[in-house]
Parts: C-alpha cells; sequence; structure tokens
C-alpha cells in the first residue's frame, strides 16, 4: 500500500530531526545515498526545507521512495525510539508495492489498497488508461455514467496508478455552491510551493486588476507543468454543477492551457469525473486530446471474474495446491454472497456500488483468513 500524505509527513519529520540536522548536509547523505542520485537533490542551509525537498525528488520513482526509507531505517537516533516500527511498517508497504510494480501488471491489478481494496471491472477504463498514461497526444480523460455505477470509484484507481506511473493525482470534489475561484484556489494548493505566497499568480504592475479566471488556469497549469512532481488534477462530481456555473468556464481553460502543454515531458493532465457527453462542450480544437470512459453497475460475470482473478494470484498457503475444482467453489461461494448482500440495502444509504465494494472487501479478508 503507497504512503498517505500524512505518513510522508512523518517521513519529512524525521529526515529533518535525525538526518538533516548537520552543518554539511551533503556529506551526510552521502553515506545513505549514491553520488548520481545527490546531483539532483538541490539543498539550501534550511534543515526543513532540505527534508522537504529530499522526499519530494525521492517520490519521483518508488525505487528512489525505498531507497529513502532504507536510509531512515538506517538512522540511529529513530532506532532507539517507538517510531522506529512506523518506519519499519512503511519500508515493507514500499517494497511491495515495488514488487507489484516489477512483477505484475498494474493495469490488470484487481486489489489496490492494504490487500484487501477492490477495483472490480472496468475494462476499457483499464486500457483507455494504459494508453493515457503514456500517450502524450491525449491529456484530458472524460468519465460518465450513471450515479452510483462507480464514476468517482475511478480516483483510487488512479491513486493506485499514480503511485506505480510517477504521477500524484490531486482531486477537487465538486458541488453545486462551488465557484471558479474555489476551484482553482483548491488545485493551487497542490501545486503551488507554500512559500510562494502570493507571488505564485506571477509580477503585476501598479493599476493592474485582478487576474481572470482564465489568466489563474494557465498559470496553475503552467506550475503542474513545471513542478517535479507530475500531476493529475481531478475535478470528481462534475455533474453536481450549476448549469450557469463559472466552473465551466474554469474547465474549459484548464483543458486549454494542458492543451499547450500536450508535448511537455511532465504535462498534467485533467480528469473530469461525472462528466457526462451532454454537458458542457470543451471546445472543437480540443477533441482531439480527450478521451472517454463510461462507468456501469457491475454484471455477475464481471465480478466472477474478478474474484477468480484474486482468488488465483493471491492464495491463503493452505490452498496453495488446492484442486482447482475447490477455488471454483470458493468463487462460486463469494459471487452469492455479495451479490445477497448488494441486493439487501442497509439504512446507511450506500448505493448498490458500494455495497458491491464493501462486500467484496469482505469476501476477499475471509478468503485469505483461510
Amino acid at each position: 500500500m503507497s504512503l498517505r500524505e500524512q505518513d510522508w509527513e512523518l517521513v519529512t519529520e524525521w529526515l529533518e530531526k535525525y538526518l538533516l540536522n548537520v552543518a554539511d548536509p551533503y556529506a551526510r547523505l552521502a553515506l545513505y545515498f549514491p553520488h548520481e542520485f545527490l546531483k539532483v537533490v538541490p539543498l539550501t542551509n534550511v534543515i526543513a526545507q532540505n527534508a522537504r525537498t529530499l522526499v519530494r525528488v525521492s517520490r519521483r520513482t518508488l525505487e528512489w521512495e525505498v531507497q529513502l526509507l532504507d536510509a531512515v531505517n538506517q538512522l540511529d537516533d529513530l532506532r532507539a525510539l517507538p517510531a522506529i516500527d512506523d518506519a519499519r511498517d512503511f519500508l515493507a508497504r514500499l517494497r511491495e508495492d515495488l514488487r507489484v510494480h516489477n512483477e505484475q501488471d498494474v493495469f490488470r491489478t484487481c486489489v489496490l489498497q492494504q490487500d484487501t481494496g477492490a477495483f472490480i471491472g472496468r475494462e476499457d477504463l483499464r486500457e483507455t488508461l494504459r494508453g493515457f498514461v503514456t500517450a502524450r497526444g491525449k491529456s484530458v480523460l472524460l468519465v460518465d455514467g450513471v450515479p452510483g455505477s462507480g464514476r468517482s470509484y475511478t480516483y483510487q484507481f488512479l491513486r493506485h496508478l499514480g503511485s506505480h506511473k510517477g504521477f500524484r493525482p490531486a482531486r477537487v470534489t465538486l458541488s453545486d455552491t462551488y465557484t471558479g475561484g474555489q476551484v482553482l484556489r483548491r488545485l493551487a494548493e497542490y501545486v503551488v510551493d507554500p512559500r510562494a505566497g502570493a507571488q505564485w499568480l506571477g509580477p503585476t504592475l501598479p493599476g493592474d486588476g485582478p487576474p481572470t479566471l482564465a489568466e489563474v488556469a494557465r498559470r496553475v497549469i503552467t506550475l503542474a507543468a513545471t513542478a517535479e512532481i507530475r500531476y493529475w488534477l481531478v475535478l470528481d462530481d462534475c455533474d453536481t454543477l450549476d448549469p450557469l456555473s463559472d466552473v465551466w468556464e474554469v474547465i474549459n481553460e484548464l483543458a486549454k492551457a494542458i492543451y499547450e502543454y500536450a508535448d511537455h515531458e511532465r504535462a498534467p493532465r485533467l480528469v473530469l469525473l461525472g462528466y457526462g457527453r451532454t454537458m458542457h462542450q470543451l471546445p472543437d480544437e480540443l477533441q482531439g486530446i480527450l478521451c472517454w470512459d463510461t462507468a456501469r453497475i457491475i454484471d455477475p460475470p464481471e465480478l466472477r471474474r474478478f474474484f477468480d482473478q484474486c482468488f488465483r494470484e493471491a492464495p491463503p498457503a493452505r490452498l496453495d495446491d488446492a484442486d482447482p475444482a475447490e477455488i471454483d467453489g470458493l468463487v462460486d461461494e463469494a459471487v452469492a454472497q455479495v451479490l445477497y448482500a448488494a441486493r439487501s440495502p442497509d439504512d446507511d444509504g450506500e448505493n448498490y456500488m458500494r455495497r458491491v465494494r464493501r462486500a467484496t472487501e469482505k469476501a476477499i479478508h475471509v478468503y485469505r483468513s483461510l
């Protein structure tokens, strides 16, 4: 399971306290990191800034993330504290991520997080994303589908891919009260260096009025395109927007700005979840950079294929040499139990697909405990 942002904040704190609190940080880092890596780590005389920089650079690849946590686990001061247990756990999780990355097709993964998080079906989306990750010509992904079909859950799969393919999803969940300015401020919180203050909008001249939404959108995309981390900007629940909302203008401007960076090595991507084909249309000149996916309610055959893959890829030790017919029987039982649970709504207001996922994750947990 990839580390969460709060986990990385803890790692940054450890680096600041136990690794970089020295007069010559490069000499200290040379004890733990190869010279080629340190060449791309710009350090200053500010300890906290150096800790953030080291984490930021390390997060470019899974290999570097593992390298960083391996170094953290060697720090004597930390090894004497209870916090070393967290550091060891972080390293184990990243090593497992790296193993999966090296050994499996991450686009076909069915279990995403904590060994039980289920991502069922969505074959078209998986293949669309395979091309979307690598093709420079495609920059905007639009996901439609009926409410409750799993459009927003697409974000969980994006997080999974991001940990393996070197990008970071930055999500804003919309509502009918959101304004274009609010959306841009939320996106800016992801891509703007907090030390920049108001200067991130660029220089202004005396008498200049406030920047337009288009100008701010272009600045956000420019910062995302030049950041050390590659960003995918995700706007969720687009179908909740009022037809007259100025957020539609912001979406247009973000897409147009991304189009200008389409051939840039670290060009950001824009993902619009809940964006129906009959909604506000993006400009004609952008049609060539668009990819579409439609989320659907899962059907029993897809659920069966999911459990067949999941149960055969990672069987518990007791079933390592099991007869295939025994696995088939467990698959049949899991499908039946999940469908029964999904058709029996409880009082928590969950939609059908959320009930399917919750029951599926429970079935995986039971299977792996056999």
